[in-house]
């Protein structure tokens, strides 16, 4: 019966992207995050590999589509968009819009602190789902998939330079008003070595203006960049 469940949730989600999976398999083992299989012992597979699969097929699809879309823009233009359309929050949000947060399997300590909505969980498993595609049905349906789903953001990033991340802006800021560089500080990690998680405060003359999580201190440190940005701007 839990496995028909399963299953049926599959061919939903299917439903929901457009595509037909010849393994169906490959699409679960694409939302199955590594904490749910230590609860699962029949599960062997999660989906780190074909996140790492994923993110190669997706940097060329979206560079491939740079390179032809905007011949006239130089490289470092290029390489900063293709950066912003492929950052973990423009992944997570796409995520978002697919409902895909809905279909993982997840441990139920990750369940219980939100594995549904944090951000690096969705946009791996956007990634993973990427990597199936590929190994499914091939590159052109992997593009299919991508432009579909992601590349419609890019002509708002340009059209606001969203590709300056905001540790830059917010540096600039703190420096134009108040003279001052802003300072970061790990406030928690938790988690073993190999997945822990990250707190991060920002700073700007010992006040907290915005707080971050993520996989990585770098990822923590942009998210809470984005929330002291809106701070600033509300200003």
């Amino acid at each position: 019966m839990i496995y028909i469940k399963r299953m049926n949730k599959i061919n939903e989600l299917q439903e929901i992207i457009g595509i037909s999976f010849n393994n169906p398999l490959l699409l679960k083992t694409a939302l199955t995050h590594c904490s749910y299989i230590n609860e699962h012992k029949s599960t062997n597979e999660h989906n780190e590999r074909l996140e790492f699969l994923g993110d190669a097929v997706l940097e060329l699809i979206v560079s491939d589509y740079l390179f032809r879309e905007y011949p006239k823009r130089p490289e470092g233009e290029l390489t900063s968009f293709r950066a912003a359309l492929v950052r973990t929050e423009s992944l997570a949000h796409t995520a978002k819009e697919l409902n895909i947060g809905k279909y993982l399997l997840l441990s139920k300590g990750e369940e219980r602190t939100g594995g549904r909505e944090k951000e690096y969980l969705l946009a791996n498993a956007y990634e993973a789902i990427i990597g199936a595609i590929y190994l499914d049905q091939g590159y052109s349906e992997s593009k299919h998939f991508v432009l579909n789903s992601l590349t419609g953001k890019l002509s708002n990033i340009i059209k606001k330079r969203l590709d300056i991340d905001s540790k830059t802006k917010i540096q600039e800021i703190s420096q134009e008003k108040y003279k001052i560089t802003p300072v970061y500080e790990v406030i928690s990690e938790v988690g073993p070595d190999h997945e822990k998680t990250f707190t991060v405060v920002v700073k700007i003359d010992e006040k907290i203006i915005g707080e971050g999580i993520g996989p990585s201190k770098q990822k923590a440190e942009e998210m809470a960049a984005a929330e002291g940005l809106q701070y600033l701007e509300k200003k």
